[in-house]
């Protein structure tokens, strides 16, 4: 797993309530699971990149991105911020053996109560531009798989800090993601 807080699991008191606790708990009822998570607060995908390509090779099935939010604060354009998802996704198979990856869509930006208004209804704008524009690359790539992450729109489902997945959006999309490796892999 890469990506950023989310993919860290801010929001959640234990790993075991994250992202990344929810899916090797629901793999791992079936499955062998070894995993690696490489995710930091404040990552971008370019950042994530050079991170990545700093790491010695090693050999995954599958691989789940989280990454984005912070490219939407950060201004990125919109070409740029696709091609260096293309050159994750490149190095994901190139450098780590990936077959499998699950890309993760941009979270409702728009619904962060921490975020005021204006800023909210742009950033959530921009946020929706760039994930449309994810899933259409993602979904004529073969080895993707893209989720989209229209999950409840109920801001008490959040952590405490408005801006970070709670344990009950964690556990949807960990059950989600699990659900998708499961069928595709």
């Amino acid at each position: 797993m890469v990506g950023d807080s989310s993919g860290a699991g801010v929001g959640a008191e234990h790993q075991e309530e994250a992202l990344l606790g929810r899916v090797v708990g629901s793999l791992s009822e079936n499955h062998a699971v070894a995993w690696r998570l490489e995710a930091r607060t404040g990552a971008t995908t370019a950042g994530t990149l050079r991170h990545l390509e700093r790491l010695e090779s090693e050999t995954f099935d599958v691989a789940v991105t989280a990454l984005g939010v912070n490219d939407v604060l950060s201004g990125v354009r919109l070409g740029g911020w696709l091609e260096d998802q293309a050159r994750l996704r490149t190095l994901l198979r190139k450098r780590f053996d990936v077959r499998t990856i699950v890309v993760s869509g941009l979270p409702p930006v728009h619904g962060f109560p921490a975020l005021p208004q204006p800023l909210r209804w742009h950033l959530g704008r921009r946020a929706r531009e760039l994930d449309a524009a994810l899933r259409e690359v993602v979904s004529e790539e073969t080895g993707c798989v893209f989720l989209p992450l229209d999950f409840t729109g109920d801001a008490a489902l959040m952590a405490d800090d408005g801006f970070h997945p709670g344990p009950e959006v964690y556990r949807e999309w960990g059950e989600r993601t699990a659900s998708l490796v499961e069928r595709v892999h």
